[in-house]
């Protein structure tokens, strides 16, 4: 049974932070009452701080796009878990620039409320505040449930845009608008072989059965429905052309293709990750859709399921120079140029 190497004890979260923390001294900077994570670096024209987090188990996502071009500071959570509101407003406090701070929340319930208790705390301080909500999660569209579409891969499309714009001096106001308008243009489905393992018996959390979890969440929660596994080929063609349909009318200021973002579910080679994305990049030249973006590894796992995601964003052409900017964090395979 392929038990995880976590320390003694339950939670694997503090080491894991500190680790980080330590492996990207130049980068950040950890504070530990409450956890959270400060980008040393900023843009000086920056007038907004960009502030994340959510659940650990999900790494890189968001300690791992920390830094100039992308996010100010970060409070990550237990595995799964919304981090506490404190953690969120001390992050806050830390990231907040002269006209206030912008949260990136993905669309959860927990996140949702300790992200909005961190901010009704921060404007009784006189600080402006701000979020955007990242909903692009295609298997949860339509379902009878309060939250709708969950938060998912678009994460990591919204946080690159919104800290190019935030880098070039945008305002509260046009950032926020802005990360509406990229969540509304991103839509995400995720598949699983496999379930993520379960700590205290290594065993996989769920069972498949040779079957594939089509839609399957970030948190391992389950799909509406398994499917007989297909050929690769005919897998992603289907998940394309959902997501494709999924997808809002181009804006009136015209369509500058899609980026795609193919993200490993934790225990997806990297060789595997390519494949996808050859054949999704086709999918989408059969449809006459310019790429105009691609991003290949693993940036919103669940732990260690083997599986897939696939993002697609329509572009506009005022996006594409904040798409393309430099960043310099820890996972985001770009970085600062002379």
């Amino acid at each position: 049974m392929p038990f995880p190497f976590h320390p003694a004890g339950d939670d694997p979260v503090p080491a894991a932070v500190r680790g980080f923390a330590r492996a990207h001294a130049d980068l950040v900077t950890l504070h530990e009452d409450p956890i959270h994570l400060v980008a040393r670096h900023r843009a000086p024209g920056r007038r907004v701080g960009l502030v994340s987090g959510g659940g650990s188990g999900h790494e890189p996502l968001h300690a791992g796009f920390l830094g100039r071009g992308m996010l100010d500071a970060v409070a990550p959570g237990p595995v799964f878990t919304s981090p506490h509101n404190k953690a969120v407003l001390h992050a806050s406090r830390a990231a907040a620039g002269p006209e206030g701070v912008v949260h990136i929340v993905k669309n959860y319930t927990g996140d949702r409320i300790n992200f909005g208790i961190a901010a009704e705390r921060l404007r009784m301080e006189g600080v402006d505040v701000a979020r955007v909500l990242v909903d692009d999660d295609l298997a949860t569209d339509g379902l009878d449930t309060a939250t709708g579409r969950r938060g998912t891969g678009a994460t990591v499309v919204v946080e690159k845009i919104l800290g190019a714009a935030a880098d070039g001096g945008a305002g509260l106001t046009e950032v926020a608008t802005l990360g509406a308008e990229v969540a509304a243009a991103s839509r995400s489905l995720a598949v699983a072989s496999r379930a993520q393992s379960s700590a205290r018996t290594g065993e996989p959390a769920f069972a498949l059965d040779g079957q594939l979890d089509y839609g399957v969440g970030i948190h391992g929660e389950r799909a509406r429905r398994s499917i007989d596994r297909p050929s690769t080929e005919d897998l992603v063609e289907r998940m394309v052309g959902e997501i494709v349909d999924g997808l809002p009318a181009p804006a009136p200021s015209g369509d500058a293709g899609v980026v795609l973002v193919v993200n490993g579910m934790g225990g997806t080679a990297l060789l595997e990750l390519y494949v996808l994305a050859e054949l999704a990049s086709a999918a989408l030249e059969r449809r006459g859709l310019d790429r105009a973006g691609l991003l290949v590894g693993t940036f919103v796992p669940a732990l260690d399921m083997a599986g897939f995601s696939l993002t697609l964003t329509r572009m506009r052409p005022a996006w594409t120079s904040l798409w393309s900017a430099p960043a310099q964090t820890a996972a985001f395979p770009r970085t600062e140029t002379s």
